[in-house]
């Protein structure tokens, strides 16, 4: 953990916490006042907020904040599955795992660290994951806050001695939005989709715009590099770029399912909304010292700027 070797304000910092179970969490800062907190329980980003300090992302008010159980809220990381598999918990075991602090990381990309203030972190394989999932592998992660407050996380899996093994992976983003019904997600109109509703049968987006009436849990397939979601109330929009991830989940419980989860209150579906990337359809597969690796950043600006902006200047590939 790190900060920029390049010219940084001295009140840009990061801290490390503990938290109510004695578990480390990371909290990044920057001058203009944004920050984010990381937990070292699952490598989970719990807070992102802007400059002003409004809360970007969605925490439930019934979030169960005790290991094994995954936070319900922020951005957990869904590894090596998403979904159900018999042999392993859903959505993996990467979320409920406690990651470490890595000091010394092979290095990555000057861009990935100039202006930035950054933790890397580190999951290893322990005995009892050998077990349900027998591979050898190092999943590296850096969570960085740039000083407009955008926020990025790089993920860099290798197969480190062993057999080949193929894992789909997914950022689990929980954004904070205003009214569900009155948000959209713009960038995956006329693509087809795995609906989770209808045992993932295939189908082909066609609305102008993703729009919420009622449960909503897609797969996208072949997204663009960049999506938007964007929150009318607020007049902010979200802007999600990635590499690497060619997935997009889009999920909103609504009100039925949201009654039946122990860890969401029942009218909080309006506040949330998940959009993550991810590789789902085709799993990666490493050989032995392959390695891997996907990106997420995450902006919010005004929706006036979006709108003017998204075609031409934000819809660049990564």
């Amino acid at each position: 953990m790190r900060q920029s070797a390049a010219v940084w304000d001295q009140r840009s910092e990061f801290e490390i916490a503990k938290d109510w179970n004695g578990i480390d969490q990371v909290v990044l800062r920057v001058p203009r006042g944004a920050s984010a907190r990381v937990s070292l329980h699952g490598g989970q980003v719990i807070s992102w907020r802007n400059e002003r300090g409004e809360e970007l992302l969605f925490t439930s008010s019934k979030a169960i904040f005790k290991p094994p159980k995954a936070m319900r809220g922020g951005i957990p990381i869904c590894f090596p599955q998403f979904g159900n598999c018999e042999s392993l918990e859903q959505h993996g075991f990467a979320r409920n795992k406690i990651w470490s602090i890595e000091n010394d990381p092979p290095t990555l990309h000057p861009n990935d660290s100039n202006g930035k203030v950054f933790v890397d972190l580190l999951l290893k394989p322990m005995e009892d994951e050998l077990k349900c999932w027998p591979y050898c592998f190092e999943f590296r992660l850096r969570v960085s806050l740039s000083m407009d407050g955008d926020l990025t996380l790089i993920s860099r899996i290798r197969n480190i001695n062993g057999k080949p093994f193929s894992f789909s992976i997914a950022y689990h983003t929980y954004f904070s939005v205003s009214d569900i019904s009155e948000v959209r997600v713009e960038g995956l109109e006329t693509l087809d989709y795995l609906d989770n509703l209808c045992q993932r049968e295939r189908f082909t987006e066609q609305g102008d715009a993703i729009t919420f009436e009622s449960e909503v849990d897609r797969i996208y397939l072949g997204t663009p590099n960049v999506v938007a979601v964007l929150d009318h109330e607020k007049k902010r929009t979200f802007v999600i770029r990635k590499g690497g991830l060619p997935d997009m989940v889009v999920w909103n419980p609504w009100e039925k399912k949201s009654k039946s989860m122990l860890d969401l209150g029942d009218e909080e579906y309006k506040q949330m909304l998940c959009v993550d990337a991810a590789a789902i359809e085709r799993p990666i597969t490493l050989k032995t010292g392959e390695e891997w690796t996907g990106r997420l950043e995450i902006s919010a600006v005004p929706s006036s700027y979006c709108s003017d902006h998204l075609d031409h200047h934000l819809l660049g590939v990564m």
